[in-house]
């Protein structure tokens, strides 16, 4: 019948008649006998009792199930009668017990297995038949999940039973597919939510981009805008209004950095316009656009109309008095990230107009004359976080030395006195004999600026082994510097490097017979140069005037690689080599740096078949060994395929030349 079997009690030692039970004292009788709150049920039919679990083909089919292994149904039916435990009642597990991971649980259900496929079972097996359950995820498992083309009420239903078998998973965690059928049908299906996707950020604009590339590459380089965040909120308040025409110019900037396309003379143009338009007021963000004009231009081989933005620049700063220690004060609103600002604006730039009047030789550096009294920036850490300290003036950094007073002056300082140094050349008089007194004063100003950098200054690095941009800028004009003031008194003939014109015209120098000491500071300076080319940062990072530079130093080792014999000739090439893979990355970015990559390599192939051409020659070889007569030959081939190769050298890394077709 369908009904559950229901099993009648028997109560040994009472009667029909509600007698009195048997003393317990009776031996023989104790387990037959009842309390005396129990007569009252007696004569009263005892409630079945309930069966623990029912077989999964008589849940399949919404039966009752006797309980029995196997039940009456399935040995009727000839079918397999298969036992899911039931986890109504845990309590969880007991507590004070050690875990055992080899124990098995009272409440986990052995694998069955059959006595005809007992030789043959898989231990991972839980039975033949398919059951209609959920099996969880390794993940987790959200009962709300609805499976594609199916609602909350077909996916709680249960299956037919199949023949796919199912396994054991001892990753997933331990589930009552009871309580997770019983779960997902009371979800409504209204509450049923799908992830929402992940959020994509906004394509930024090229505008954006452009913005962004200005600080990634540039600002370092010369950082006299406002930090990143400091402009942006100047921006938003919307009170500025030359801020538009300095946002300009650092998009032109910027779009020199990135595939801008035809974007880049639009962006130039616009800040042209902005700069010069009627009604544009002269104030100190008018002259950081025309400063960063300049710069572009200068880079880009534009130098006529980077000296006539270069004339109105410095005419429109001495007449707002940005050369005056009290400007700073009077226009930064009483923030000082913005008084440091204008402060920086002044001397980047008088570095400016230092750096071209050193390398191309044509202008005066006419700043050099103005008197000026403008506070000296601070570090950039502290320009950067907005933590600007004391300020300090040129006269405090003068009597440094004479003072007891021990003050710690900002790379950017040091930046400013290399300048200073540069311009104290220029000033000097012709000389014309290589012992004048002259040449001796104005190395003395050189010497005296190495001297007495404090420890942390020698180097291009700062406390955390970042690459320090100001004082590497310092030490590269200083270098250059020295080669500009002792390479006219050398005995290095310059006349085959005559078409390595494009930063200077070229400066005739006479061969003499021996090395005097003017040629030993060129050498120096040249070489030191090379070896800032190594240091463990992009090139593109720095200013673009270090193109000239590099120029200047490749000058000096060309020079000398033409001559008849040479010692170390290997290394020399190398410094060779780390000049014209510099330029050739600059040269993705200024263009100026592609020209003189161009001249450079072309001298470097010239001075090379000149050499390859002397080797036939048997006096050539004379006190070479076979071996050595190899490697040389073989050095050469290897040097001359660089030279001759697109990229004239293998690419520049962070720390100088990897080698052909590498990197």
């Amino acid at each position: 019948m369908d009904t559950y079997a229901t099993v009648a009690p028997q109560l040994s030692g009472s009667s029909a008649t509600g007698s009195p039970a048997v003393s317990s004292d009776s031996p023989g009788t104790a387990t037959s006998s009842v309390s005396a709150t129990s007569d009252a049920r007696l004569g009263q039919q005892a409630a079945p009792p309930s069966v623990p679990a029912a077989c999964l083909a008589c849940r399949g089919k919404h039966l009752k199930c006797d309980g029995n292994t196997p039940c009456s149904r399935c040995t009727s039916s000839n079918s397999e009668c298969l036992y899911v435990p039931s986890r109504r009642g845990y309590k969880g597990p007991r507590r004070g017990t050690a875990h055992n991971p080899n124990k098995r649980h009272a409440s986990s259900s052995p694998p069955y297995v059959g006595a005809e496929d007992a030789a043959t079972a898989c231990p991972m097996m839980l039975g033949h038949g398919g059951v209609p359950i959920a099996v969880p995820s390794l993940a987790g498992f959200n009962p709300g999940i609805v499976l594609p083309e199916q609602s909350p009420v077909s996916y709680t239903a249960a299956s037919p039973m199949t023949n796919v078998p199912l396994y054991r998973n001892s990753f997933a965690p331990a589930m009552d597919p009871n309580a997770l059928a019983l779960t997902t049908t009371t979800t409504p299906a209204a509450q049923v939510v799908a992830a929402p996707p992940p959020v994509q950020p906004p394509v930024p604009t090229l505008a954006e981009r452009c913005f962004d590339a200005f600080y990634h590459f540039f600002h370092a380089g010369h950082p006299f805008v406002l930090p990143k965040e400091p402009l942006i909120r100047l921006r938003e308040e919307g009170s500025t209004p030359n801020l538009n025409v300095l946002m300009a110019a650092m998009k032109y900037i910027g779009s020199l950095y990135v595939d801008a396309g035809p974007a880049k003379a639009t962006y130039f143009d616009e800040a042209v316009r902005l700069c010069y338009q009627p009604g544009t007021p002269k104030d100190g963000f008018l002259i950081q656009a025309l400063l960063l004009l300049i710069i572009g231009l200068d880079g880009q081989c534009d130098q006529g109309r980077a000296r006539e933005l270069l004339a109105d620049c410095e005419r429109y700063a001495i007449e707002i008095d940005l050369n005056k220690r009290n400007f700073a004060t009077i226009h930064g609103r009483g923030n000082p990230v913005l008084e440091e600002s204008w402060r920086r604006t002044w001397w980047d730039l008088y570095v400016c107009d230092g750096m071209i009047a050193g390398v191309h030789r044509i202008t005066k550096f006419l700043l050099y004359d103005i008197q000026a009294d403008v506070g000296l920036p601070c570090e950039e850490q502290q320009y950067l976080t907005g933590r600007i300290p004391q300020t300090f003036y040129m006269e405090d950094f003068d009597d440094q030395t004479f003072s007891d007073e021990e003050v710690d002056f900002s790379s950017f300082t040091y930046r400013i006195a290399a300048m200073r140094n540069m311009g104290r050349m220029m000033r000097m008089p012709p000389v014309m004999f290589p012992d004048d007194a002259a040449i001796d004063r104005v190395q003395s100003l050189f010497t005296n600026w190495r001297m007495h950098l404090p420890d942390g200054k020698r180097d291009d690095l700062t406390r955390n082994c970042q690459l320090d941009e100001m004082m590497f800028q310092a030490h590269f004009i200083t270098h250059a510097c020295t080669i500009m003031l002792h390479q006219p008194l050398s005995q290095l003939d310059t006349s085959p490097v005559a078409a390595v014109n494009s930063c200077a015209p070229h400066r005739p120098v006479p061969s003499g017979d021996n090395f005097n000491l003017h040629t030993r500071h060129t050498l120096t300076s040249a070489s030191e140069i090379s070896k800032m080319i190594t240091q463990a940062v992009p090139v593109t990072r720095h200013t673009h005037f270090f193109t000239c530079v590099i120029t200047l130093s490749s000058i000096v080792h060309l020079s000398r690689w033409a001559l008849y014999f040479v010692d170390d000739e290997d290394h020399l090439r190398q410094q060779v080599r780390l000049n014209i893979g510099a330029l050739h990355k600059l040269s993705r970015v200024w263009k100026a740096a592609d020209t003189a990559w161009g001249q450079v390599k072309g001298v470097a192939q010239d001075i090379y078949r000149q050499k390859k051409a002397q080797q036939i020659s048997p006096a050539f070889w004379v006190g070479f060994t076979q071996e050595q007569m190899i490697s040389s030959i073989n050095a050469d081939e290897g040097i001359m395929s660089e030279f001759t190769n697109v990229g004239g050298v293998g690419p520049v890394n962070a720390v100088g030349v990897l080698g052909p077709g590498k990197g």
